[in-house]
């Protein structure tokens, strides 16, 4: 799965979870929660989306690795490469 399709999946997501914000604007150091006004039940909703949808698992210890927009696709990224090998 490519970069571009990758954070295609996260605002379509983000969207659902938070129909009011405009994911799509997201800058690579925003931080989703903060720029999004996000609360943390939301955000842990698109957490297990996302874990659903891209088949891939984002532990608890590891939720302070995908805070910005660029953490996290960094993230979902070693994670699907991880499944391949």
């Amino acid at each position: 799965m490519k970069e571009d399709e990758i954070k295609k999946t996260l605002f379509q997501l983000l969207k659902k979870i938070a129909p009011e914000t405009e994911p799509s604007e997201l800058q690579d150091d925003d931080n989703i929660r903060e720029t999004l006004n996000i609360d943390s039940f939301d955000a842990l909703q698109f957490i297990v989306v996302l874990d659903d949808k891209l088949g891939i698992e984002i532990p608890e210890r590891d939720y302070g690795k995908t805070t910005t927009l660029k953490l996290l696709l960094s993230y979902i990224k070693n994670a699907i490469e991880k499944q391949k090998s």
